[in-house]
């Protein structure tokens, strides 16, 4: 037992720490972007190998209106405080991509909650849950574990505020999802709140090369 638990943990280390760590000194080799898609697919062929497992977990949305209402008001609320946080720490950018390229905006609307925010749930909310919950067993401690990872995997874009920012919202979309068991919903409120804050004007600390398309 011990043993499987040391092999655990050091898969754990390198997959969540150490490819990220790859990635953000190897950033001309390998675009961070690139590497969501192929991860994703080999997700799901791993997901597909467990007995426990059936595909529709990925997209079930089995989510009471009480949670639905909770989590616009989360949303609304969150918004806000981007807004201010931006009209007072960086003025000169609000709401700098929808005025500067609203056609790339509107398009985030699109690919960010399919392309990012959910296979970005799919890996630290489903497939750590799912895996690692042998290795951190205490529910809080296997949270923090998964809001440090999701945090850590954003030094790709060299950005204190992302850091800060994805600690917090990792934190809440793992108790989200440990709450509602729903890898879709949460995935939902994630891609929302990540297109808010291409809205509001802190998309450049979340993508490398977004100030070039302004």
């Amino acid at each position: 037992m011990v043993k499987k638990k040391i092999v655990l943990a050091t898969e754990f280390v390198v997959l969540f720490i150490g490819v990220p760590l790859f990635l953000f000194f190897e950033e001309n080799i390998i675009h961070p972007s690139s590497v969501l898609l192929p991860v994703l697919v080999a997700l799901i062929l791993y997901f597909r190998k467990q007995k426990d497992f059936h595909l529709r977990d990925l997209v079930r949305l089995n989510i009471s209106k009480k949670m639905w209402l909770q989590q616009l008001l989360v949303v609304v609320l969150s918004g806000i405080f981007l807004l201010i946080f931006v009209l007072i720490f960086e003025p000169e950018n609000l709401f700098n991509l929808p005025r500067r390229n609203p056609a790339i905006w509107l398009a985030m609307l699109g690919f960010y909650p399919v392309f990012s925010a959910y296979g970005q749930e799919v890996v630290y909310r489903k497939f750590l849950f799912m895996r690692y919950s042998r290795l951190f067993q205490n529910k809080w401690i296997l949270i923090l574990a998964s809001a440090i990872t999701f945090s850590f995997v954003h030094i790709v874009y060299f950005s204190v505020l992302s850091l800060v920012l994805t600690f917090f919202a990792g934190i809440y979309l793992a108790w989200l999802y440990d709450k509602t068991k729903s890898v879709l919903f949460t995935a939902i409120v994630h891609g929302i709140m990540g297109f808010l804050i291409f809205t509001v004007g802190l998309g450049q600390h979340f993508w490398v090369d977004m100030m070039q398309w302004l």
